[in-house]
């Protein structure tokens, strides 16, 4: 049975969001709901929260928080990126937006939603389950160069190359159908030291397969400038992360929007006219307490970044 949800971060989001009554206010990736209870209370009887999630399960955790909470609620079963889009077309306008990136506890809990390779079941990895395309899927149907570049590239395995032969020559005897074939698979691959070194020997696999099902990095790339249009003049965007490749994403993204004149440093005076769009209100990420990952280990990777918009993006440029 899937755990309950501790959301990350939560004191320090709200602290940066500030949320006030009365305020719109948009949960890209409402997963457990617990960062949108918090901000609900915030907004009061008076404000909106509108959530976002493409998972089905997620629906039904989502009726259950509008009926105990006191602000309006609308819920969109979309990706974050498409969710946006449609938000985007009616005009809507929000006073923060924020994103918790990555696969929620409930899904890796969900033992036959196979994002876990701790557990025997199904290799499924879907964040939308109504979606056709499987880690079963890909395993079954890339090639090896294929495999070994998105091992590289999401995972950032050492051992790609040989974890991505040895999927190939063992599917072409028999197909890998559960987590705990490929955890057979990836654990036979590699040396054996390094079996026993740097965490379990399939996390940086299950991460890359993950990711590329359910086209995790596209989503981000697509979604932050969606979120940014959404936003109102003063409004605040907030980005959480679990891993450097979405971290890294959300970082350029905003910094981008910090960033003032951009004219050669030989030039004596600016024509570019270009001025800050956004102010940082992180100039690091802000990152767990360890008081926080001691009581919820899972949070340990995680990273926070929140801006301010100060301007519409075709003002002063």
């Amino acid at each position: 049975m899937p755990t309950a949800h501790v959301p990350v971060l939560a004191g320090e989001l709200i602290e940066l969001l500030d949320p006030q009554k009365g305020q719109l206010v948009i949960d890209c990736t409402f997963g457990g709901g617990g960062h949108a209870r918090l901000v609900a209370d915030r907004i009061g009887r008076e404000g909106t929260l509108i959530a976002i999630d493409r998972d089905p399960a997620a629906r039904e955790r989502f009726e259950a928080f509008a009926e105990e909470v006191a602000c309006d609620t609308r819920f969109i079963g979309a990706s974050f990126a498409e969710g946006l889009a449609q938000l985007r077309d009616e005009g809507v306008k929000a006073d923060l937006v924020y994103l918790d990136l990555g696969m929620s506890s409930m899904q890796v809990d969900t033992r036959e939603r196979g994002f876990s390779y701790a557990y025997d079941a199904p290799l499924d990895m879907r964040m939308d389950t109504g979606e056709d395309f499987s880690a079963a899927d890909l395993v079954a149907t890339w090639d090896e160069r294929r495999l070994m570049g998105i091992l590289r590239e999401y995972g950032e395995e050492r051992y790609a190359r040989q974890i991505a032969r040895a999927i190939v020559r063992t599917r072409d005897a028999h197909p890998i159908n559960t987590t705990t074939e490929l955890v057979d698979v990836i654990t036979n691959a590699i040396p054996t030291p390094a079996r026993f070194a740097g965490g379990h020997p399939a996390k940086r696999t299950f991460q890359a397969i993950r990711i590329a099902v359910n086209d995790e990095l596209r989503e981000v790339d697509d979604a932050l400038p969606l979120a940014w249009g959404c936003l109102t003049v003063g409004g605040r965007l907030a980005g959480i992360s679990f891993h450097s490749l979405e971290d890294r994403r959300v970082k350029r993204f905003l910094a981008d929007r910090a960033q003032g004149c951009v004219c050669p440093p030989d030039f004596p005076v600016c024509v570019c006219g270009r001025t800050p769009e956004a102010e940082l209100l992180t100039r690091r990420s802000v990152v767990p307490t360890p008081g926080e990952t001691a009581a919820n280990p899972r949070s340990k990777s995680a990273r926070l970044r929140v801006a301010r918009k100060l301007h519409e993006e075709d003002e002063g440029r």
